[in-house]
């Protein structure tokens, strides 16, 4: 297994961070430490946070991480075989959604938010293929808080690639990337402050 570490590479959004089958661009922090830790404690705060939910081998497991869900409308959403309903955009969410649609040239109508409490809780190897996702749309990830690890890995070649996402940062996956790529975030006790990530998508209207 190769692995293609990133860490210390002078950021460049154009950049592609995959070397194939995929674009994933690294735009790194876009909001001032001010501005980061402002929308950190807003959203701490502000949103209607549960632990997550996911059915494996049929039993259904509670996580210590936390969710939400916001969108365009309450439509629903479906992973891990457990459905959620979104709520309608807080203002604040409303507006890193257009600041994020301006800097990617993307557009979004739903937002996954994870609460990590800390280095110790993180997300095993997955892509974001479900059905109700527009297939090969733009994912937009935002993080505020911890600065963590988050890797790639090729499906077929087992290739890796990892960065570290820094408080105020902006990543995006786009056009084949979840077909071919699986992405995690690694737990580490290393680290002990909490993190919190958005994931600007887009879900088909049925």
């Amino acid at each position: 297994m190769s692995q293609i570490d990133l860490f210390n590479f002078k950021i460049d959004t154009e950049k592609n961070l995959l070397p194939m089958g995929g674009t994933v661009n690294y735009f790194g922090k876009i909001f001032s430490d001010e501005e980061a830790n402002r929308y950190y404690e807003i959203l701490l705060n502000t949103i209607d946070w549960k632990n997550d939910e996911a059915i494996i081998f049929g039993k259904r497991i509670v996580t210590k991480r936390k969710v939400a869900w916001y969108g365009n409308q309450e439509f629903e959403y479906t992973y891990s075989k457990i459905t959620k309903k979104a709520h309608l955009w807080t203002p604040e969410l409303l507006l890193l959604k257009k600041l994020i649609e301006k800097k990617t040239g993307e557009t979004f109508n739903s937002c996954l938010l994870n609460l990590y409490h800390s280095g110790e809780e993180g997300m095993a190897w997955h892509s974001d293929g479900e059905k109700d996702l527009k297939k090969n749309g733009a994912i937009a990830s935002v993080s505020f808080g911890a600065e963590r690890k988050f890797a790639f890995k090729h499906k077929q070649t087992k290739e890796t690639i990892a960065l570290n996402l820094e408080h105020g940062s902006l990543l995006i996956m786009k056009g084949a990337t979840q077909t071919n790529w699986l992405h995690r975030l690694p737990p580490t006790k290393k680290v002990d402050e909490a993190r919190i990530n958005l994931t600007f998508r887009t879900i088909i209207l049925k």
